[in-house]
């Protein structure tokens, strides 16, 4: 079980290949996960988080196989939510006194999730430090709202490793665990996909986070989160992602999202795309049905995006149930700096495009005043139309 990082640091985790969502059904996984917990031994033996509840058995069997449960000196809880702390309280069963080293946010979450308020928690916040032996320190750096109130990273001086916790993490299953070893296309596309889907609402706390990591002047070697590779190759390389990310992140991409009832608002989406790639070729064009894509999938098309265009047939005086739906999460992510056009088909009253139009408002689009909007199935000369909305959106 336990596999070498550097020097006395091993990894401890779980490897999922059999997940296919997180967050409930919030959050899709196309190539596994993991979960990944270190143990330090050095002078002191520290344990840094654990994994998800339903496999705590398994966690503490092959962790007793390592060590003697009672060395452990201290429990290191980078976050709270369950896919870290889960095994915890199987693994307390057996060393309840032991020291937990956490936020005091942590606390709140550790307690009113597992209900053991007596447990031995050390509070912690960015500065503090804590001796492990030979010459070395864990130094506490707290990374409230990323993503959770309670999060926070450790970084072991002398070996130079940051252990981020969900920062700079992917739910990508890698047996080789770290990113050098990583189909790098896939490693890339988790990355964008994990910050995106999950980071983006926070991406002003990520820019000046990443800002005060600078200013403590840390040599990083490693980087080692709590889902997926381990960043041991130019480990920095993804915190200038997220820099960049965490800054409006745009490319010269548009990414239309639609959903059909009998295939007019398709015909018009369609028609769009070929509108938007005639009049600037260079720019990358995406459609997607929501119906029939992955909406994170499609969430990740929007982050990347300059502008997107939504359409929808008008539905019981609104829009489908489906764009419905996928216009909430939108708004949840809190894109910044991004255009936005509505279009549809309709039969009788047409509130289709008002609705989409308020909805994107809502999500912090600059809706373009062009606007689409088609009585029962498209001409060609409705067709034709959709240049002029494709114009708005490149300009």
């Amino acid at each position: 079980m336990k596999r070498a990082i550097k020097n006395n640091v091993s990894w401890v985790g779980r490897i999922d290949w059999e997940l296919k969502t997180f967050h409930g059904d919030d959050y899709s996984i196309n190539h596994g996960s993991s979960q990944n917990a270190y143990l330090i031994e050095e002078e002191k033996t520290v344990l840094i988080d654990t994994i998800w509840k339903p496999y705590e058995k398994e966690f503490r069997d092959n962790l007793e196989k390592e060590i003697r449960l009672e060395d452990i000196d201290f429990i290191v809880v980078n976050h709270g939510e369950v896919d870290h702390s889960g095994a915890l309280p199987y693994l307390m069963e057996k060393i309840p006194d032991t020291p937990i080293y956490c936020t005091a946010n942590a606390v709140k979450s550790l307690v009113g999730q597992y209900h053991h308020p007596k447990w031995n928690f050390k509070v912690v916040k960015t500065g503090d430090s804590v001796d492990v032996g030979n010459g070395k320190q864990l130094v506490f750096v707290e990374m409230r709202m990323l993503h959770w109130p309670d999060s926070m990273a450790t970084y072991l001086t002398g070996d130079n490793i940051l252990f981020s916790n969900d920062a700079f993490g992917q739910h990508y299953g890698i047996e080789e665990l770290f990113n050098d070893k990583a189909d790098q296309c896939l490693l890339a596309e988790e990355a964008i996909k994990y910050y995106a889907n999950i980071l983006t609402p926070f991406s002003s706390l990520v820019k000046r986070k990443i800002e005060e990591i600078v200013k403590l002047n840390l040599p990083i070697d490693i980087i080692a989160p709590s889902h997926g590779a381990i960043w041991r190759d130019n480990p920095l390389q993804i915190v200038e992602k997220y820099a960049a990310w965490a800054d409006a992140y745009q490319e010269d991409q548009i990414t239309i999202v639609y959903d059909t009832m009998w295939d007019g608002t398709k015909q018009l989406s369609h028609a769009l795309a070929t509108s938007i790639q005639a009049l600037s070729p260079e720019t990358r064009v995406k459609v997607f049905n929501i119906s029939q894509t992955d909406k994170n999938d499609i969430m990740t098309q929007v982050f990347k995006s300059k502008a997107i265009a939504v359409g929808s047939p008008t539905a019981g005086k609104s829009i489908l149930s489906s764009v419905g739906g996928w216009l909430h999460f939108l708004t949840e992510l809190q894109f910044k700096n991004k255009k936005a056009g509505v279009y549809g088909c309709y039969g009788w009253s047409g509130e289709g495009n008002a609705v989409l139009r308020e909805e994107l408002k809502k999500a912090g689009f600059a809706v373009v005043d062009a606007e689409v909007k088609v009585n029962w199935n498209p001409t060609e000369k409705d067709l034709e139309g959709m240049q002029e909305l494709a114009k708005a959106l490149l300009a």
